[in-house]
């Protein structure tokens, strides 16, 4: 998994690319004896490989030829992350893009058993809409988001980043119904506290977003956009002292924190 600057939004999923890739011709032969082994561990992610060589994984597979499309969902989708996690969010999303078009060929016409045994179905878009996130393609991001959710509705993180994102956007009402769904599905999430502290936020309910950047806080006390967003919160109460140690916190933690706010629409 990996994670947007200073908070927790889940963009990544664990991947069960061994599992698949038994049945898909590498056949009895023990690892040591099949090349192939070692691709699969790399394009994972195995003994957390770099980015460069987990996508050297994933491309041998790709290259191959010979593996079964369930497994170049994820293998595309590996490889989508990997290139993420370095900023290369272009590529990254051709690789998202090969995942998703990939897998109606194996998928649909038994989707409901096919996400309970390889949720990177759903992974896909979740990991594409967190790319065009940091891209600032915020309708997009929803979009795809609107798709993971139809796929796999009882993941409180889709909902969390569905929230987030219309939080950037101003969508506040609905995003306050996403956070609130996240929360129900999965109470006591720092990520999604958080989101909804910023919802709260722009909101002008102050003391509803302190009180959801302190539960966020208790949680994970080094959350530096729970403390920020906090601090300004506090500022607005008129508490000063409070609102200053807060924000002072959070830059320590986060040196880009403000300019995180301000594209976020909060200054």
């Amino acid at each position: 998994m990996f994670y947007n600057a200073g908070r927790g939004v889940v963009c990544g999923m664990a991947s069960a690319l061994m599992l698949l890739l038994l049945g898909g011709g590498v056949g009895a032969q023990r690892p040591a004896q099949n090349p192939l082994f070692r691709n699969i561990e790399l394009c994972n992610g195995a003994d957390r490989s770099l980015p460069d060589i987990q996508i050297g994984g994933c491309t041998a597979l790709i290259d191959s030829g010979k593996q079964p499309p369930q497994t170049l969902v994820i293998a595309y989708n590996n490889r989508g992350n990997a290139f993420s996690s370095k900023g290369e969010y272009d590529r990254a999303i051709q690789d998202y893009d090969q995942s998703i078009k990939l897998n109606p060929n194996y998928a649909r016409a038994f989707i409901d058993e096919s996400i309970k045994l390889n949720p990177q179905y759903a992974s896909a878009f979740v990991n594409r809409a967190q790319v065009y996130l940091n891209k600032g393609e915020y309708e997009r991001a929803v979009q795809d988001y609107d798709e993971a959710i139809r796929l796999k509705p009882t993941l409180e993180a889709v909902w969390n980043g569905r929230c987030w994102t219309r939080a950037i956007v101003g969508e506040l009402q609905a995003a306050l119904a996403d956070c609130n769904e996240a929360l129900r599905l999965k109470p006591d999430v720092a990520a999604t506290l958080d989101s909804r502290g910023l919802t709260y936020l722009k909101m002008g309910q102050w003391d509803s977003a302190i009180d959801d950047y302190s539960a966020a806080l208790r949680l994970d006390p080094k959350l530096a956009s729970s403390l920020y967003g906090r601090g300004l919160a506090k500022l607005k109460t008129g508490d000063t002292t409070g609102g200053d140690t807060d924000i002072a916190a959070a830059k320590a933690i986060e040196a880009n924190i403000v300019g995180d706010f301000a594209r976020y629409g909060v200054h």
